[in-house]
């Protein structure tokens, strides 16, 4: 079983001279795999951030960083221990110290960094994007930055691009490095008008301007560049482990599903409908979270999740009706709230506790081998379509030779189920099958950002 062990800085100074940190900091160089397997704990410096490292809803360790770092961690039988650090600067830092063995940190493979640490396999692709406020300035060009407040991270891959830039055609071009701020930080500081512009990953900015729905990204600043761990240079052995590690971890369809988790449902910004939605979460939500609260407990289910498909079924309104007749916050229709005990469909805490009584009904439906969170993925698709078509497109799934039993391949055949020559070879037949993957995405995308605005309340 992994134990992670979660150190603030001051604990890692007072720990420096002592224990594994000193380990790893031999004048030998760094720690060998042998060495990480005797000492019974792999050390991972990252940083706090949705991309990388943070505590979940419910206290748990999470981010993809983490998870990956987890699973290698327990593939060479060691326990995981997570030192953090507060910028990618510090996180290099403590590699290039050996004070970690390994930095998991959402860090870009640049030529600068190569020179002083020692990258594993890369897996990952993002794009440099420059980010300004869409009521604010809109460069179209590296010309445009000219005159900007511009600020990125100090030592970032974001500094050493607009270096790059200066020195091939662009004399002009001038910002500000920070080395008390990360880039979600700085992000934030382009949001408040605080300063005019920043550059970050696209990963980052997808997961942010949800967040910060003003964030405009009026061009890229570089081509693809890959993501990768980073070791102590020198860490032959542990990089010959790791790279058969991601190999297997790859081929495995692992890391796949490991992104699926963590950004397969940002596909579409939706400016307009984001803005709204964080205006309604200060206005209305507060009105209906004990009964979320009170209706997840009940069925066994995340609040935060049930509070955002409810969202998406009526926008939180209690007085909801579509044109075929379904009402409320959970907009059940009429057979389905008989079914589920609800006498009134427009009262809020019954409709909450019917329709979370209706999802854990739909996750009961599916077979063992549909495991979390493809288990609550599939059971929103089915409250959407309903269990009938959900059977058809597992069936249908693995005549593709695709998984019944996960999301990633489920949203792959919905789709399909509107295709004649697919749905007529099926029980239940035709579906409007895009319509369940978008509830599904959207609801994810909700419920990502309520716990970012409540902070998981």
């Amino acid at each position: 079983m992994i134990r992670t062990t979660w150190l603030t800085l001051s604990i890692v100074a007072g720990l420096a001279g002592c224990g594994a940190a000193e380990d790893s900091a031999t004048a030998s160089g760094p720690r060998s795999l042998q060495s990480i397997k005797e000492s019974g704990e792999l050390v991972v410096v990252t940083r706090n951030a949705p991309t990388t490292y943070y505590i979940g809803s419910r206290g748990e360790p999470s981010g993809p960083e983490y998870d990956k770092a987890r699973a290698f961690a327990e593939t060479i039988g060691v326990e995981l221990r997570i030192q953090q650090e507060p910028t990618v600067t510090a996180v290099l830092d403590a590699i290039r110290s050996g004070e970690g063995d390994l930095a998991a940190a959402g860090l870009t493979v640049t030529e600068q960094r190569q020179a002083n640490v020692q990258f594993g396999p890369t897996y990952q692709d993002v794009t440099q994007q420059v980010v300004c406020r869409r009521d604010n300035v809109q460069p179209e060009s590296v010309e445009e930055l000219v005159g900007l407040d511009l600020h990125v991270i100090a030592d970032s891959s974001y500094s050493q691009r607009l270096a790059e830039l200066k020195a091939n055609g662009h004399p002009d071009l001038e910002w500000t490095e920070t080395e008390s701020m990360t880039t979600e930080g700085l992000l934030r500081s382009v949001w408040q008008r605080e300063i005019d512009c920043t550059v970050a990953d696209s990963t980052i900015v997808d997961i942010n301007r949800r967040y910060y729905p003003e964030l405009l990204t009026p061009f890229n600043l570089s081509r693809v560049q890959q993501l990768a761990w980073a070791m102590p240079k020198g860490s032959d052995s542990l990089n010959q482990q790791l790279t058969q590690w991601f190999k297997q971890y790859r081929d495995s369809e692992q890391l796949a599903r490991l992104q699926e988790r963590y950004y397969g449902f940002f596909e579409i910004f939706d400016y307009v409908d984001t803005s709204v939605y964080i205006r309604r979460i200060d206005a209305k939500y507060p009105k209906f979270r004990d009964s979320f609260k009170a209706a997840a407990e009940t069925y066994d289910l995340p609040p935060l999740l049930l509070a955002a498909q409810g969202y998406q079924e009526s926008h939180w309104d209690p007085n909801a009706r579509s044109p075929t007749g379904v009402r409320g916050i959970m907009m059940l229709t009429r057979s389905t709230a008989r079914e589920m005990g609800v006498s009134n469909r427009l009262d809020p805490q019954q409709s909450i506790m019917g329709g979370a009584k209706y999802l854990a009904k739909m996750k009961k439906r599916f077979v063992d081998e549909v495991t979390e969170p493809d288990r609550t993925y599939l059971a929103l698709a089915a409250y959407n379509v309903g269990r009938a078509h959900m059977h058809d497109a597992q069936v249908l799934a693995r005549r593709l030779d695709l998984s019944p039993h996960e999301w990633r391949d489920i949203k792959q055949v919905l789709p399909l189920l509107a295709q004649k020559r697919y749905y007529k070879t099926l029980k239940y037949g035709y579906a409007r099958g895009r319509e369940p993957v978008r509830y599904v995405q959207r609801i994810r995308e909700y419920r990502h950002v309520l716990a970012n605005q409540t902070k998981g309340d």
